[in-house]
């Protein structure tokens, strides 16, 4: 199973609102999902993003690949290099 760290969308037509979830990567983008991490609104910005750090070094950890905006997300948040700070260890 090759999961992945991703947004799903939820949120009113013309307002888009994601959650960042695990999920096995060939559920459908808004389909089923294995544990939420966090969420995102693009209206707030990247630097408003709420994530859980311990799921997400979690999931990191396990080896799931975060998609393209979602590694964005992290490299703000400061996790992509806890991550690998972790896995030297």
């Amino acid at each position: 199973m090759a999961v992945k760290i991703r947004l799903t969308r939820i949120g009113r037509h013309d307002d888009p609102f994601y959650r960042i979830v695990a999920a096995d990567s060939r559920f459908a983008r808004d389909g089923r999902y294995i544990e939420q991490i966090g969420y995102f609104d693009p209206e707030k910005g990247v630097e408003n993003a709420v994530v859980n750090e311990e799921l997400a070094l979690k999931w990191l950890g396990l080896g799931a690949q975060p998609s393209d905006t979602v590694k964005a997300i992290f490299n703000r948040k400061g996790l992509n290099a806890k991550a690998k700070e972790k896995k030297a260890k």
